[in-house]
């Protein structure tokens, strides 16, 4: 039994009073005519940029325009081609770092909040965030209205079936922008913790 399992089960050995679960069915969780266009308005409210790219367009001369001063590109998709860093071919965390711009794969993004799903679909996930600059690859066609329909599709997706949980790596996140925090004399401090932009690139196919 992992220290993990020993804590969990202490408490649960010393819980006096026990409540039941409230019922959500009836929560009518927000929805929207256009959820791909939501999307975009948000990402751009938090901070991030969103681009539809046209179909047929390489993405890698679209990551290269973006970004011409990059020097160290990382990502394991096997199509971007730009790539000069693997991290799953690294030998620790650490040597992504200097990471100009990371490229992952998003699953779905949540119109609600222009989160991202991320499982972890490399070794090293530091790539998402040591990277000074993340770019997010996402297919257009996979967008909810909100987290109660996100969580609803991980609790019932998994890898082997459609990609939507957790991979062998048993780790993914959702990612909505740049790193950005506002706790030191709320002034806003744009890649605090991580990327110091985003930007997803919604895909045709």
């Amino acid at each position: 039994m992992s220290s993990k399992e020993d804590i969990l089960k202490k408490y649960k050995a010393n819980v006096r009073e026990r409540f039941d679960m409230p019922d959500l069915s009836d929560i009518k969780a927000i929805t929207y005519p256009d959820p791909l266009l939501q999307f975009m308005n948000m990402t751009k409210s938090v901070g991030g940029n969103a681009i539809e790219v046209e179909k047929g367009r390489d993405v890698n001369e679209l990551i290269r325009e973006l970004y011409p001063d990059a020097k160290e590109i990382a990502s394991n998709l096997p199509e971007i081609t730009i790539a000069t860093r693997n991290p799953d071919e690294v030998g620790r965390a650490r040597d992504l770092n200097g990471t100009d711009v990371g490229i992952v794969r998003g699953v779905f993004g949540v119109a609600e909040n222009a989160c991202v799903w991320i499982p972890q679909q490399m070794k090293e996930k530091a790539v998402c965030f040591i990277s000074e600059n993340l770019v997010i690859l996402l297919k257009k066609t996979e967008i909810v209205n909100n987290m109660h329909e996100a969580y609803k599709r991980l609790s019932h997706g998994t890898a082997a079936k459609c990609g939507d949980g957790f991979d062998e790596y048993g780790y993914g996140t959702f990612i909505s922008g740049p790193s950005k925090t506002a706790d030191i004399a709320q002034v806003l401090v744009m890649g605090a913790q991580a990327a110091r932009s985003a930007t997803v690139l919604l895909l045709d196919e």
